[in-house]
């Protein structure tokens, strides 16, 4: 339930209110929100020319390869220096395209230094075809200098394909096939222990795209797996179920610091910061779900269905773009929590009382008021998501 406290938050809650020193309580978690906000995320893509990184790097963006903003496709070599390219919502995650590898002049070490290779916090190498000893060699100077990296094999649907023509076709058999032999060649190539996971950017929620994910969310520290999180494109039920886990793990955090704030003695400040607090939270659970115009329409432009038809679905919450002031006051004055909010604004005039009844009342109103938001912003984008993926009608 929503409104329930567990052992754990209750006795943080009265921590801090021992502590007595609230405004700094606020300072730090203030501090603590805006570091996770603001933690930046740099992704290395490689492999030869025409293995298909930068349809990769669009797919993950949810970018099609011909929208603005994406990264040049093309079977020539697209991409000579370094390019990097920022998630449409989460400016501090990128994507960079590095130059291909294979070529008779290429030498790992030499590469890494020329792409800065410290800039990155891991690296995927992609192949569509065989990996070969450039990959391996590229690989084993990822690892001397301290870095993840993950081989990835690209467009398996072409493959698919192919096979289908044959006789007793089994997709799963072909793919355990293609999989032996990206391993086989690697370890001919000199990697003691291989993993390869199969992908194709034009059906990312298929094939081995969730493997490499939870893959790389182990892997990474819990800031950086959060916006990690938060940046994967909206393809799953799965993937809308983990962001709304990560969403909901910091729900606490910012009704501290809303309940740090309640506690500060100026009659009507904690109104005015807990209703920003509720608009900035609330649009960004609506960016993170793809409850935006942008998003949106991007999506029915890539199911090919009217942006209207998707937004039919849509009956819980708003749009990003509606997420204001006057709708969370709206809100606060249709729930019980909009009437405590009146009552902590009359305490605020009574000495002593005021200030801790305020920081009580700021923080069951904000905690309960952003899970109820959230559980309605995670409902609706399941229901976007089913709309999007079924057939379109004749």
């Amino acid at each position: 339930m929503a409104g329930r406290l567990s052992r754990r938050e209750i006795e943080e809650l009265e921590a801090i209110v021992e502590r007595g020193n609230l405004t700094a309580a606020a300072a730090e978690l203030q501090e603590k929100l805006k570091s996770l906000e603001n933690t930046p995320l740099d992704i290395a893509i490689t492999g030869e020319s025409g293995a298909g990184k930068s349809s990769f790097i669009n797919a993950i963006r949810g970018l099609h390869d011909d929208d603005e903003g994406a990264a040049k496709t093309g079977v020539t070599q697209t991409t000579m220096e370094p390019k990097a390219y920022p998630h449409p919502r989460l400016p501090n995650v990128k994507l960079c395209d590095l130059p291909g590898i294979g070529t008779p002049r290429f030498q790992a070490d030499k590469y890494l230094n020329q792409v800065k290779f410290n800039n990155y916090d891991f690296f995927i190498i992609v192949s569509a075809t065989r990996f070969t000893s450039h990959h391996t060699t590229l690989a084993r100077e990822i690892h001397k200098m301290g870095k993840r990296f993950y081989y990835v094999r690209s467009k398996v649907d072409i493959d698919l394909n192919a096979e289908k023509r044959k006789k007793n076709f089994n997709e799963a058999r072909t793919l355990q096939k293609i999989r032996e032999d990206c391993i086989k060649n690697l370890r001919e190539a000199g990697e003691a222990s291989p993993r390869v996971f199969l992908l194709c950017s034009w059906e990312l929620a298929n094939y081995d795209f969730q493997l490499l994910q939870e893959t790389l969310e182990n892997d990474l520290d819990d800031q950086r797996r959060h916006v990690f999180i938060l940046a994967m494109p909206n393809i799953s039920a799965k993937i809308l179920e983990k962001k709304k886990a990560e969403l909901q793990e910091h729900i606490w955090a910012v009704a501290l610091l809303s309940c740090a704030i309640g506690a500060l003695p100026v009659p009507g400040v904690s109104l005015v910061c807990d209703v920003a607090i509720l608009v900035f939270h609330m649009k960004s659970y609506c960016m993170a779900f793809g409850l935006d115009d942008e998003s949106l329409t991007r999506l029915a432009q890539q199911v090919d269905k009217p942006v209207a038809e998707l937004k039919s679905v849509i009956k819980k919450s708003p749009l990003a773009s509606a997420i204001t002031e006057r709708f969370v006051l709206s809100l606060l004055s249709t729930s019980v929590y909009g009437a405590l909010m009146v009552v902590e604004l009359i305490l605020n005039f009574v000495p002593g009382l005021g200030s801790l009844a305020g920081a009580g009342i700021s923080f069951v109103t904000t905690r309960y008021m952003l899970q109820s938001f959230l559980d309605e912003a995670a409902e609706d984008a399941q229901k976007v998501l089913t709309k999007a993926l079924e057939p379109r009608a004749e």
